[in-house]
This record gives C-alpha cells, sequence and structure tokens, in this order.
C-alpha cells in the first residue's frame, strides 16, 4: 500500500538560499524551523522526501561527491532532529538540458513515488517558489508555498496571476497546512 509524503524543497526551505549556491557544509545555514518542521511531520507519519534542483553541478560549480556530502550531512541533522529522509532526489541539470527530472516538471516526485511506493494524491510539495508548485501539481500533489528562501517574491508573483496558494511563514508553520485533509 502506497503512503503519503512530503517533498521538500532543499534551498529556500530546509536552509538558507544563496544566490551563489551552497558549496559546502560550511554555507549551510538551517532556516530556522526547519529541523523542528519536517520532525512535526515524521512524526505524524509522512515520509520525508527532499527533491531539489542542483544546476551548480551542472554549472561545474561543485562537484556531485561536494554535493552529495552536503546531501549527507543534512540527512544526517534531519535524522537526530527526528525527521529521517525517505529519499533525496536532486536534478543536476540545467534548463539548457531540457531534462525531465528539473522542476517544474514532476520527474523527481514521479521517481520518488515509483521507487518509494508513494501515494502522489495524498502527498504535498513545499517549495519557496512557483516552478515547485508547477511540478507538483503535475504530479497530482499538493502545494504548500512557504515566504523563507525566496517565497515573498513568489507570493507577490502568484497574487499578480490570480493565484490562490497556501502559504505559510516556514516550514513549522506550514506543517498544519500540510496534515489538514
Amino acid at each position: 500500500m502506497s503512503r503519503p509524503a512530503v517533498f521538500l524543497d532543499r534551498d529556500g526551505v530546509l536552509c538558507e538560499d544563496r544566490p551563489d549556491y551552497v558549496k559546502s557544509w560550511a554555507e549551510w545555514r538551517w532556516i530556522p524551523g526547519a529541523l523542528e518542521g519536517a520532525a512535526a511531520l515524521a512524526k505524524a507519519g509522512r515520509a520525508l522526501v527532499v527533491v531539489s534542483n542542483q544546476a551548480c553541478v551542472r554549472k561545474g560549480i561543485v562537484s556531485r561527491d561536494t554535493l552529495d556530502g552536503i546531501l549527507a550531512r543534512m540527512r544526517a541533522d534531519l535524522e537526530a532532529a527526528g525527521a529521517p529522509l525517505a529519499g533525496i532526489y536532486v536534478c543536476p541539470h540545467g534548463d539548457e538540458d531540457r531534462c525531465d527530472c528539473r522542476k517544474p516538471k514532476p520527474g523527481l516526485l514521479l521517481a520518488a513515488a515509483h521507487d518509494l511506493n508513494l501515494d502522489l494524491g495524498a502527498s504535498t510539495l513545499v517549495g519557496d517558489a512557483l516552478r515547485d508548485r508547477e511540478a507538483a501539481l503535475a504530479a497530482g500533489s499538493r502545494f504548500v508555498l512557504v515566504l523563507s528562501g525566496q517565497g515573498t517574491r513568489w507570493a507577490a508573483e502568484a497574487k499578480k496571476l490570480g493565484l490562490t496558494i497556501p502559504t505559510a511563514q516556514d516550514l513549522r508553520a506550514a506543517v498544519p497546512l500540510v496534515l489538514q485533509p
């Protein structure tokens, strides 16, 4: 039987988004409330899956080994906080690659659902950009926008477009929105 998941964008939801990319663990900064929010979602029985575009690999700014090291440290911190990850799915490509995994396409979510036996219709993606919303909707999942990261800018854009999007200050504040039926 498939289970519901919470897909978590990385930059802007879990860690502070940097215009020059998080290039090492020393540059990683947890967004306040991210660990607590993830732990609350895990406690509620949701599978936690990180889904992240990481064009820094394609651009040669960060090696895949360095990225994997950063993700391993992230995973360890989440697990220590009571929020073990079911999976991490990363798109290392750039827009020019026109791959199926780079959000706003739903490839990362579809792959995770297949690999981890997840119920996309009962799942939610928490992100800080409209491309995250597009990926969630294309996969048949719900979406919650957080204002951390680039969320404030994208919330203003959504308003201009006439979109009504569930919005929270950060991942901790998003928990009730994610868990509502």
